[in-house]
């Protein structure tokens, strides 16, 4: 990892012309990502923080504003559906956005360390691990190798999703999602006590693969949803 460098300032004497001011609030670091979703969604990206003097920028240390806790899928690329550039994410992905030490520590170092104010949990529809999780647990026949570990992380939420009779595979995926935001609380005091203290949130959002929009499924606190979303971009189609 690079030397955290000190939050709200880059370093160097080289940056780009983007307009987005330090972001150190959670409801203000969602807005942002949701906003550039909206870009995305439209076409119209700005591709900000990516020119070679933003580059130089940055080399010397970086502050984040958000760790988004993705699926490892091919086709979830956070910097590309967030429209967003160098040092602006924090990404930490695996199947299934399934948590573990590793996983943890990350997401602990970016928001301790680097002071990001948001952590995000990036799930998507027809999520191959969600599937593979269910079709383990209808035959009774356990994955070989460590993709077991994959599909027992998520059976949790496979035995929720029964509970609150929900049995469509992206009905499944939200629980899914909803289940990865309260064990990153629950395995984390240390996150923890930075969402109490209110100086980070956790949302957990779902991905549409065949319309790139992003909607919100679950947030710690929920107040961190409330922030107007780029008012002069037009609405992203319905999810």
């Amino acid at each position: 990892m690079s030397n955290p460098g000190t939050p709200g300032r880059q370093p160097g004497s080289q940056r780009t012309a983007d307009p987005t001011p330090a972001l150190t609030e959670p409801a203000q670091a969602y807005a942002e990502l949701a906003a550039g979703n909206r870009r995305f969604v439209r076409g119209a990206p700005r591709h900000p923080n990516q020119d070679a003097g933003h580059r130089a920028a940055v080399a010397d240390g970086q502050h984040p504003f958000a760790v988004i806790v993705g699926c490892s899928d091919s086709r979830l690329a956070a910097e590309i559906i967030f429209d967003r550039g160098l040092g602006d994410l924090f990404v930490v992905r695996t199947a299934g956005h399934t948590t573990g030490p590793e996983v943890l520590g990350s997401v602990e170092y970016a928001v301790t360390v680097l002071g990001t104010p948001l952590v995000v949990v990036l799930g998507h529809d027809s999520c191959g691990a969600v599937q593979a999780a269910r079709e383990s647990a209808a035959t009774g026949t356990p994955p070989q190798g460590h993709l077991r570990a994959v599909v027992d992380a998520v059976l949790p939420s496979l035995r929720r999703a029964e509970e609150e009779g929900v049995d469509d595979i992206d009905g499944i995926v939200d629980i899914h999602i909803a289940q990865t935001v309260e064990a990153l609380l629950g395995q984390s005091p240390v996150l923890a006590a930075e969402v109490a203290r209110g100086r980070c949130a956790v949302v957990g959002v779902s991905y549409r693969l065949s319309a790139g929009v992003v909607r919100p499924v679950a947030a710690v606190p929920a107040t961190t949803l409330d922030v107007p979303i780029d008012a002069g971009t037009p609405a992203a189609p319905a999810a």
